[in-house]
């Protein structure tokens, strides 16, 4: 925005024209744009924040004047998108159909609180499920982020000693195309449009109420982590919508040697990131979460795309570019280093100062409790899983579950996913996760079988608050969340993601408050570096030998400032500030 007026640019390198559309209500105005570069740009006087507009892009087919596209850097939407067929449909007009982005001028400078951050705990919230169910929050910002400002939602967090949320993707998106037919909705937001516009059915205030519930959060010494998707848009294959990217400059997306589209992500399309500009549409959107938010970090989903031109590499420019960047290098930086492409497992592979979800991590403390893994394992992810990240610092996230997959509760009851709501015939989701169901799959009302049940989650969750360098919990497993076997809820907007708040189970709750607050006492236990005066010892007291890990059930892992005692056959793993024996 300037005195006076405003200036629009967007870049369409191959449209023959660009028409800026400025809406009055319904009534659409176009203006026609000049060429600058791979550019368009045009400044139009007396337009004034609050303005609403998006573009049209003219030439040879695929482009398609008959669709508004919006813009690639809007910073606010007037409304969510929502699918329809005629979005894919060439020449079907679509300027009633998708959202106008919104003149915002920027907000002023932020003044936030200092937050440490050594390794700790982060916290994964579904913003719409967390609090729709609240009832200490007030119906109308309930499934908002500006419900996480709630005090009653800032003392749980804190009475479970929470040091990060990481929220999972906020910014808006659109429905995948089979889903309104089945009357269901993404409940989840991994299929964006755009990548720094809010949606704004969890951030109906905008940028303005991101940055609020931040500095809330900051001073009550929580961290804002934003899960953002970089590695494909919602206009998925040569079938979907046409929005925004796909009409304005498709080069966006990678492909082929004979022009079809790559994809790494299992979505229809994967962002190129071997071009610099959508490398810097990427660092202009994380730019401006820092600078007008004030978020303390990102994750990224599938963030092995980033790292491909197309294979997968280390030294990848967009690492470069975020370590050298004022705004960025000192933001905490999480990849899921893994997408469904060639050679997409990278786990241990990402930069020095990258965490990295630890699904190793999360796959043998499952074995080691349902019974088929070793103690061997088990020993080195508690340790800090040095096989993967070295010797010397861990960089994992451990977790044992997260949003995708089953709940904590849920993989100690069903064997079998059961995912029928989704409506692809229980075909979606992971077939063989690992999970066990205690003799009984599903709801049971036996006492046995439910202490058992009972037994295995406390020693799961024991063992990850046991675990060195930095953990991540998903909100509702403190208290018993269940999908009902649904391992893959990604379109279930309803009860089943919805946190049960009256019904949780406040008992487990207060047990993973007893483990965080003894973890919380022990900063070498939360402490990323790893450590080499740790030894582990057999229950007789003598140091295990490599001949004793085999068929190993009760060990003990011994340092200066505390002792872990791991016992299988008792589902019991206890950390002690002092020695439990020597």
């Amino acid at each position: 925005m300037e005195a006076g007026g405003v200036t629009f640019a967007v870049r369409a390198p191959a449209a023959a024209a660009l028409w800026l559309c400025l809406f009055d209500g319904e009534v659409e105005n176009r203006v026609a744009m000049v060429r600058d570069g791979d550019g368009w740009r045009v400044h139009v006087a007396g337009v004034d924040e609050g303005a609403r507009y998006g573009f049209r892009a003219e030439g040879d087919a695929p482009f398609d004047v008959a669709k508004l596209l919006v813009d690639p850097h809007a910073t606010e939407l007037d409304r969510a998108f929502a699918y329809d067929p005629r979005l894919a449909e060439y020449g079907a007009d679509t300027a009633a159909l998708v959202p106008k982005a919104i003149v915002r001028a920027p907000l002023p400078p932020l003044d936030l609180p200092p937050l440490t951050r050594a390794g700790g705990l982060i916290y994964e919230i579904n913003v719409r499920g967390f609090t729709m169910l609240h009832p200490d929050v007030p119906a109308a910002q309930r499934g908002t982020v500006a419900a996480l400002a709630h005090p009653a939602v800032i003392a749980h967090l804190r009475k479970i000693g929470v040091d990060t949320v990481e929220l999972m993707p906020i910014t808006a998106w659109i429905d995948e195309r089979h889903l309104p037919p089945l009357g269901l909705r993404n409940a989840w937001g991994y299929n964006p449009v755009v990548p720094m516009a809010l949606d704004p059915r969890l951030v109906p205030g905008g940028l303005r109420e991101l940055r609020e519930t931040v500095a809330a959060l900051r001073v009550a010494g929580i961290g804002t982590v934003l899960d953002l998707v970089f590695n494909h848009t919602g206009e998925s294959d040569l079938l979907g919508p046409t929005l925004s990217l796909r009409g304005l400059d498709d080069s966006a997306y990678a492909r082929a040697a004979d022009g079809t589209l790559i994809n790494d992500t299992g979505t229809g399309n994967t962002l190129d990131f071997s071009r610099a500009w959508v490398r810097a549409l990427v660092c202009d959107s994380l730019r401006h979460f820092v600078a007008q938010a004030g978020v303390d970090g990102f994750r990224f989903d599938l963030a092995t795309v980033m790292a491909r031109g197309p294979g997968f590499a280390a030294d990848a420019p967009i690492f470069a570019e975020f370590a050298a960047d004022p705004l960025l290098r000192d933001r905490v930086m999480i990849a899921e280093p893994w997408d469904t492409g060639p050679g997409g497992y990278q786990l241990g592979a990402f930069p020095d100062g990258w965490w990295e979800w630890n699904d190793r991590y999360r796959d043998d403390v499952r074995r080691f409790w349902r019974g088929d893994g070793g103690m061997g394992a088990l020993a080195t992810r508690l340790s800090g899983s040095s096989d993967v990240f070295g010797a010397e610092r861990t960089r994992g996230v451990s977790f044992v579950a997260a949003h995708d997959g089953f709940s904590l509760a849920d993989l100690v009851a069903h064997a079998e996913r059961h995912n029928h709501a989704n409506g692809e015939d229980n075909r979606d989701g992971h077939g063989g996760e690992i999970a066990w169901n205690n003799g009984v799959e599903g709801a049971s009302d036996d006492p046995a079988v439910l202490a058992r049940r009972a037994a295995d989650v406390r020693a799961l969750l024991a063992t990850l608050f046991a675990t060195r360098g930095t953990i991540m919990l998903t909100a509702g497993d403190e208290f018993g969340r269940t999908q009902r076997g649904n391992n893959n809820a990604y379109a279930q907007d309803n009860a089943t993601t919805w946190l049960d708040w009256v019904g949780r189970d406040v008992a487990l709750e207060d047990v993973v408050a007893e483990l965080a607050a003894r973890r919380r006492a022990l900063p070498a236990l939360r402490d990323p570096a790893l450590r080499h005066d740790a030894h582990w010892y057999r229950p007789d007291g003598a140091p295990m030998r490599d001949s004793d890990w085999d068929g190993a059930d009760d060990v003990e892992l011994r340092l200066p400032e505390f002792t872990v005692r791991v016992d299988r056959a008792a589902r019991r793993v206890e950390v002690r500030a002092v020695p439990l024996s020597r």
